[in-house]
């Protein structure tokens, strides 16, 4: 009865009520997403200008007065840290700023508090375990877990930076992926137009703000590098960097050659549009070609064991029936 009504040293009544709290802010949280109308590009104009002014100012860095006074305290405290235990003089700094630029945090303050947050979350995940395990007793039963399970949260907590900006990363990719194509044939069509490069980039911006927000910020960012940047191959070629996506970067590669050699823009744009193209409708048929090997597995556990039922339950039945019939006649 003991073990019934409690479960890892939590009594069942606690356990319900925090999974019934758990599933009430969920779905408080659901329904406020549902009903709140945000605007993709609310903030990244506001970044852009920032840039904008940087760069007049002679700078490649992100201006300071782009936070609050109180988060730039903050941040300067994470700074002041990192400086003293020199997590910010290895080598592997400036891969992490390409990695945190390709998840879409430019900013010199995201690797502040990127290498902070591995340096604490695992002692403090650390910290935690050792009030749940040996402070509050949690399960109890398990005591000879207890440095597995400590050990388990203190990995978490030094993975968790590296999941998030993985995650980050890898969703900011699929969706530039999913707006190239598109982006490319706008691009294709104002330079068409006579638009310059420069122009044609802030152009696409504007028209992708609503349905690729993180293409439009690049597009539009690149167009104030090329503006203000002394080598204008040096602005692309900050594109093909921020951004781990091998089409954009064989864009970059044609826009950097049209600026050396002289060739026509719309011309290459027309040809990477028409390759792009193909190879979306390549991945199409790639996907529907694969489609009847995916269904096998669900045809073969939830079609064919009702069909089984359906055409062979009545012949079951009823020769179930006849044998009864027999027995009990004989």
């Amino acid at each position: 009865m003991q073990s019934v009504e409690k479960l890892l040293g939590i009594s069942m009544v606690d356990l319900l009520s925090v999974a019934a709290g758990l599933v009430a802010l969920l779905v408080m949280v659901a329904i406020y997403q549902s009903a709140l109308v945000r605007d993709p590009m609310k903030g990244r104009v506001k970044a852009l200008q920032d840039r904008r002014d940087a760069l007049k100012a002679g700078l490649i860095t992100v201006s300071k007065r782009r936070s609050p006074l109180k988060k730039q305290d903050s941040v300067n405290v994470l700074r002041t840290i990192a400086n003293k235990m020199k997590l910010l003089q290895n080598e592997q700094t400036k891969k992490l700023t390409v990695q945190l630029m390709q998840a879409g945090f430019r900013s010199k303050d995201a690797l502040v508090i990127y290498q902070v947050a591995r340096l604490v979350l695992p002692l403090l995940m650390g910290l935690v375990a050792i009030i749940m395990f040996y402070g509050m007793g949690v399960a109890a039963s398990h005591q000879k877990l207890y440095p597995i399970f400590s050990i388990v949260l203190v990995f978490a907590g030094l993975k968790l930076p590296d999941l998030y900006v993985n995650n980050a990363k890898s969703k900011r990719t699929v969706a530039i992926r999913k707006g190239l194509p598109d982006a490319l044939d706008l691009l294709v069509v104002c330079a068409e137009a006579g638009l310059t490069l420069d122009s044609a980039l802030n152009r696409v911006a504007k028209e992708l703000g609503r349905g690729y927000p993180e293409l439009a910020d690049e597009f539009g960012l690149t167009a104030i590098e090329l503006g203000f940047l002394p080598e204008r191959r040096q602005a692309l070629m900050n594109l093909a960097e921020r951004v781990d996506v091998p089409a954009l970067r064989g864009v970059v590669t044609t826009l950097v050659q049209s600026e050396r050699y002289g060739t026509p823009l719309a011309t290459s744009l027309r040809v990477l549009s028409a390759e792009f193209r193909n190879e979306r409708m390549m991945k199409a048929e790639e996907k529907a070609a694969r489609l009847p090997a995916i269904l096998t597995v669900p045809l073969i556990l939830f079609i064919l064991p009702t069909l089984f039922v359906v055409l062979l339950g009545p012949a079951a039945c009823k020769i179930s029936d006849n044998f009864i019939n027999k027995n009990l006649g004989g």
